[in-house]
């Protein structure tokens, strides 16, 4: 979708999206909270004449690892980072008036089955979104495609990358993948002990989850897996709406890294991305003690499902600072923000 300025400012933006700028660079929306004049979103792809993938007459190179990403911005785009003051941190971004098209996962389902799918990659994404509508029985407007499928990018063996908006749709996908993985007729399948090994290979250079723990528990998830025989991810997004947070009614202050152990208390966020783990008898291995360390938040779809209530973790991350409107403080552990960042379960 392409929209004038004025709509520009106005779109209602979130996780799962995709923004093209001016010049052309692709971003992934992160999180549900934005500023008024920009997006926070991660570049994703870059015209590159030699890459590999082509769209439009327009070669794209996919970068993968953030410091990478960085590194072009800093060098050839600058205007795509910009220091936040109420996260506290300098952020990947899109200026809402250097957004050139919005890409919207619903709008590509709906778009998929109003011409029919072009492709193999695209007729499995379809089926899979109808598979999940019927199971879960949730409205076909909760369900979108994400990825590269959703850019146009994709090649014949991408993977698929679907997501669901809303708690309510989403727990009820959540509940129907998990039923479609335990039977045994189903063209839902999960990782076996190869694909969870090639899986972190690929997770490896920004991941400190060793391979072992990685397998035990990926093994037990439901948002990554097979559908007939191609690999998946299943994103689930809470509505702005539900989150109960405007940009600005709370400050966070980075402050340093820190490597704990707790026992998880509340895991009803667990499947969302972003997730968080609700966590008590809070113990420091490395970093300075808080004593209103609460929760464990991470924005990276790879922490969901990590562990479930009771489990007792272990974690490093960014420990943050929050301030509410009131002035009220407490403390949160960040995870995903940097390569040996890793949430682990000692169940």
């Amino acid at each position: 979708m392409i929209f004038n300025e004025n709509e520009m400012r106005t779109q209602h933006i979130q996780e799962g999206f995709a923004l093209e700028t001016q010049e052309g660079l692709i971003f992934t929306v992160k999180g549900l909270v934005h500023p008024p004049d920009a997006v926070i979103a991660y570049l994703r792809y870059v015209p590159d004449p030699q890459a590999d993938r082509e769209r439009e007459g327009v070669r794209y190179r996919r970068v993968y690892h953030f410091d990478e990403q960085v590194r072009i911005l800093e060098a050839r785009f600058p205007a795509y980072l910009f220091f936040d003051p109420v996260l506290g941190t300098q952020l990947q971004g899109v200026p809402r008036a250097r957004i050139r098209r919005i890409y919207d996962p619903r709008c590509k389902l709906a778009e998929l089955r109003r011409r029919g799918p072009g492709d193999e990659a695209e007729e499995a994404t379809l089926r899979f979104a109808e598979l999940l509508h019927r199971t879960a029985g949730v409205p076909a407007a909760c369900l979108g495609i994400s990825g590269s499928i959703l850019l146009g990018l994709h090649t014949p063996t991408s993977d698929l990358d679907l997501v669901v908006y809303g708690t309510e749709a989403g727990r009820k996908v959540y509940r129907a993948l998990g039923h479609l993985l335990d039977d045994p007729s189903s063209e839902v399948t999960r990782l076996d002990e190869q694909g969870l090994r090639a899986l972190h290979a690929v997770h490896a250079a920004d991941t400190g989850v060793p391979l072992a723990d990685f397998i035990r528990l990926q093994a037990r998830k439901v948002n990554e897996g097979r559908y007939r025989g191609r690999e998946y991810f299943m994103r689930f997004v809470k509505d702005v709406a539900e989150i109960g947070e405007k940009y600005g009614e709370r400050r966070y202050t980075p402050l340093r890294s820190a490597r704990i152990r707790a026992r998880v208390t509340d895991d009803s966020e667990a499947i969302f991305t972003p997730c968080r783990y609700g966590i008590e008898e809070v113990r420091f291995l490395v970093g300075e003690q808080v004593p209103d360390l609460r929760e464990i938040v991470s924005y990276r779809g790879r922490f969901c499902e990590q562990a479930r209530a009771g489990e007792k973790i272990i974690a490093q991350g960014e420990l943050e600072k929050v301030t509410l409107q009131n002035g009220a403080t407490y403390h949160r552990l960040i995870v995903g923000g940097r390569r040996d960042d890793y949430l682990i379960s000692q169940c």
